[in-house]
C-alpha cells in the first residue's frame, strides 16, 4: 500500500530533475542565412567570404546613388506628429493627407460659407481641399511666431479629452508664453475677468495675446470673448463650421486627433522659433549696451 502510493511521487521527482541542457553543434558559416552549406574550413574558404563581401559593398556602394534615400527616419510616420513637431517650412500636403486632414463632414452637413475650400465629394464625404489648407496653415504659424516674437502669450484650447495631451505638450514648447485649456472654458474668462478673478486693483494681465482653438464648435462662447476683446483666433475649421467663426481659419478635420497633433505641432514650433529670436534679440541688446559702456568708461580713461 505504501509502496502505490509512493510511486507518483518518485516519477515526479525524477521528471522534475534539472536535466543538462545539450547545445547543438555550432557551425561557422559563411553566410548567414540558415541552412547554409558552406562553412569555413580553411584559409581559403574565409577568403572567399572576404572576397564576397568586398564584391557586394562595391555593388551597394556603386548603386546607392542612383536608389531612393527615403528612410524610416526621414520619411513621415503617423506617430511623428506626435514626437516629433515638424517647422512651417517642413509641413507638406503628403503629411496632412498622412494625418486624414483632408476628411469632412457629410454633404449635406456641409455649410454654404465653406464651399471655396471645399475639393469635391466622394462617398458622401466633403473632401477639403489641401492646396488651400498648406497656405493658411504657414499664414497662422507667422501669426503666432510673430506674436511670441514680441513677448506675447498664446493659449491652446481643446477640450476634448484626447486633446488634452497635445495642447499640454504644444503650450509647452513656448515656455512660460504658452498657456492651454483642456477642461471646459468658463464663461466671462475674459469678459468678466476683474470679477471673476478678483482682480480690481492689481496690475495683473489676463487678456491673451493670441487663441488657438482646435475643436471651434465647443467653444463658440471663447471664440465670442475673444471677438469681444479684440483678441486674434487660429482655428482648426471643417467642412460644418463657418471659416469665418475665427480670425485665421484652418481647413482640415477638426475630428482627428492626427490632424489636431500635425497642426498645433507646427503652431508651436512656429511660436518656439519666435521665442527664440527673441531671447536672440535681448542677448544681442544686452551685448550692444555693455558694449556701448566699456567704450564710455575707455574713453573717461583716454580723456
Amino acid at each position: 500500500m505504501a509502496s502505490q502510493m509512493l510511486r507518483p511521487w518518485f516519477t515526479v521527482t525524477k521528471c522534475l530533475r534539472r536535466q543538462p541542457y545539450r547545445y547543438p553543434s555550432a557551425v561557422r558559416t559563411m553566410y548567414t542565412a540558415p541552412g547554409s552549406e558552406m562553412t569555413l574550413h580553411s584559409q581559403d574558404d574565409w577568403r572567399l567570404m572576404q572576397e564576397n563581401r568586398a564584391r557586394f559593398k562595391l555593388l551597394y556602394d556603386l548603386f546607392n546613388e542612383y536608389g531612393s534615400t527615403r528612410t524610416r527616419n526621414n520619411t513621415f510616420q503617423p506617430h511623428h506628429a506626435y514626437t516629433r513637431a515638424i517647422c512651417p517650412s517642413q509641413a507638406t500636403q503628403s503629411a496632412l493627407i498622412a494625418s486624414g486632414a483632408h476628411f469632412g463632414h457629410t454633404k449635406s452637413l456641409m455649410n454654404p460659407n465653406f464651399l471655396p475650400y471645399a475639393y469635391g465629394v466622394r462617398a458622401g464625404l466633403t473632401i477639403i481641399d489641401l492646396d488651400q489648407t498648406l497656405p493658411l496653415l504657414r499664414r497662422a504659424a507667422n501669426v503666432v511666431r510673430a506674436i511670441a516674437q514680441r513677448g506675447g502669450t498664446v493659449i491652446f484650447v481643446g477640450t476634448r479629452p484626447d486633446l488634452r495631451e497635445i495642447i499640454r505638450k504644444a503650450a509647452g514648447r513656448l515656455d512660460e508664453q504658452g498657456y492651454h485649456i483642456g477642461e471646459r472654458w468658463l464663461p466671462g474668462t475674459l469678459t468678466n475677468r476683474n470679477q471673476l478673478f478678483q482682480i480690481e486693483g492689481q496690475n495683473v494681465r489676463i487678456t491673451p495675446d493670441l487663441v488657438i482653438f482646435l475643436n471651434p464648435i465647443a467653444n463658440m462662447n471663447a471664440i465670442r470673448e475673444c471677438a469681444i476683446q479684440h483678441v486674434p483666433t487660429i482655428g482648426i475649421v471643417d467642412s460644418n463650421v463657418d471659416p469665418r467663426v475665427v480670425m485665421y481659419p484652418i481647413p482640415a478635420n477638426d475630428e482627428s486627433p492626427r490632424t489636431a497633433q500635425l497642426i498645433s505641432g507646427v503652431l508651436s514650433m512656429a511660436g518656439r522659433e519666435g521665442v527664440l529670436a527673441r531671447k536672440d534679440g535681448e542677448k544681442d541688446l544686452r551685448r550692444r549696451a555693455d558694449r556701448k559702456v566699456i567704450l564710455e568708461r575707455l574713453a573717461g580713461q583716454a580723456a
